[in-house]
């Protein structure tokens, strides 16, 4: 197993729009060879900002990495940000776990 997770500084008062933007994209993971689930997580809330995590697991690393190469990564992510980029504190910082147990 594999687990891949974004993670997100999001705007004081934009956590309804990330939110939505999330909700309303097609992620076409439903396609994708060795993709089991995904989550969208809030976390912490500072005066700064709001922390996001994306979670999807993957039957393997490599199941992942061949998604990440896709025609279906690059049509899920095409619009990425879209025109609202003020509401991230920065880029994404991607984690990455296999599992060993």
């Amino acid at each position: 197993m594999y687990v891949a997770m974004n993670r997100f500084k999001i705007a004081p008062d934009c956590e309804d729009e990330f939110i939505n933007i999330w909700k309303n994209r097609d992620s076409y993971l439903d396609t994708v060879p060795g993709f089991k689930s995904f989550n969208l997580m809030r976390g912490p809330q500072t005066e700064e900002y709001t922390l996001f995590a994306s979670h999807s697991v993957w039957q393997s690393k490599a199941d992942f990495e061949c998604w990440t190469k896709s025609e279906a990564f690059r049509k899920a992510h095409a619009n990425a940000g879209g025109t609202r980029k003020q509401i991230y504190l920065g880029p994404p910082q991607f984690e990455g776990f296999e599992a060993i147990l």
